[in-house]
């Protein structure tokens, strides 16, 4: 049985992991062996890369962060990913190759050609069968970020310039309009994101929509 492989993407801030953790949920509800991840991380090695790469006392050179984000993939992609789709089960990551062309690529300026090359040889070719961009306004994204980060602090990535965060989010818009991707408004409420995304995948697997029964475990 062949498995679905499903990434949230978008700028930090955009909500991805919240809708990442309610669309598991929900497929769950219907009956779906899900497994729920994320980069960089997902085993223990990933992990702990996460924990370097997000280290605010780090200063990592551009090209060797992207090794490291590479590294950690190829680890999350051998380890998790192939062997939950080869049993079946529905993938749903928290980012995946298109954070590392739009962060070092597009945002550290490292060649994009070079970066979508080492995006194949680290994830072995694998493509998701579904990549939902959630797009956040720039004035909707600096008033998220102010209030995490005096909640939270900010991590490596989040302390970069504010060109930085310019390039990230103008790439996004430029990667969301490539074939297979779906563009969706983040700037909406938490709830009716979920129902739109519940919508696509619904149809991609032929599911229905309606009241979901008690969710079934981890699967």
């Amino acid at each position: 049985m062949k498995g679905f492989f499903i990434v949230l993407e978008g700028p930090d801030r955009s909500g991805k992991s919240t809708q990442a953790k309610l669309l598991a949920q929900w497929l769950r509800s219907r009956r779906r062996k899900v497994l729920l991840t994320r980069e960089p991380g997902g085993t223990r090695l990933s992990e702990k890369l996460r924990e370097i790469l997000l280290d605010p006392k780090e200063q990592i050179e551009p090209l060797t962060e992207l090794f490291l984000y590479e590294t950690s993939r190829a680890k999350h992609t051998l380890s998790i990913i192939l062997p939950a789709l080869a049993s079946g089960k529905v993938v749903v990551s928290d980012r995946f190759t298109m954070s590392t062309t739009a962060y070092q690529g597009y945002g550290r300026r490292l060649p994009v050609a070079t970066v979508e090359t080492l995006n194949k040889i680290a994830t072995c070719g694998i493509a998701p069968d579904l990549t939902v961009v959630l797009r956040v306004p720039g004035r909707i994204f600096e008033e998220r970020e102010r209030l995490a980060q005096k909640l939270f602090g900010a991590d490596r990535m989040e302390r970069e310039s504010a060109g930085f965060r310019r390039r990230v989010n103008g790439a996004y818009k430029v990667l969301a309009a490539r074939p297979g991707v779906v563009s969706i408004d983040a700037a909406r409420g938490i709830e009716e994101i979920h129902a739109e995304i519940k919508s696509l995948v619904a149809a991609r697997l032929g599911l229905k929509e309606g009241r979901a029964r008690a969710a079934s475990g981890k699967g």
